[in-house]
């Protein structure tokens, strides 16, 4: 019997050399930084919401979306406020096509017939916005009560 010592046999595995352990943290740090990207990405998307106009959801560009604006004017002697409760209908139009609004809550001041607002909601099977929120918009020579409309003008007595 031969009593010599050999040396041990070669393993398989590779060796863990730093050079394998940089290249398996930068690979772990692009995975997580992808993974993050696709998970801000997503929200993001699902957070997108689409402005458009009465014409364009008469020509159903609208389906399928789950949230959208809906811009235009508040089409003249269409307010009508629910007695007892905060629901008002009301129809945005572009003057070729209108809209049906539902809104359950407190409308902004500026919202008034014929000046221009903006209802976020999510249509229902007959074509009506379901609003979550109305935004009024004013024109952009805009002043708040009581302020003269431009610098050196008198001011308005209320």
């Amino acid at each position: 019997m031969n009593t010599a010592t050999h040396p041990p046999a070669a393993s398989s595995a590779p060796a863990w050399t730093p050079r394998r352990r940089r290249l398996l943290a930068l690979s772990a740090a692009l995975l997580a930084g992808g993974v993050a990207l696709a998970l801000v990405l997503r929200a993001f998307n699902d957070n997108l919401v689409f402005f458009l106009t009465p014409t364009q959801i008469a020509a159903g560009e609208a389906a399928g979306r789950d949230s959208l604006r809906v811009g235009g004017m508040v089409q003249a002697g269409s307010i009508q406020r629910a007695e007892g409760s905060l629901q008002v209908r009301f129809a945005l139009t572009d003057y070729s096509h209108s809209v049906p609004v539902v809104y359950e809550g407190v409308l902004p001041d500026l919202f008034v017939e014929g000046k221009g607002a903006v209802a976020q909601g999510r249509l229902d099977g007959q074509g009506v916005l379901i609003a979550s929120e109305v935004l009024a918009k004013h024109d952009e020579n805009y002043t708040a009560p009581g302020m003269p409309a431009h610098p050196g003008a008198p001011v308005a007595k209320p």
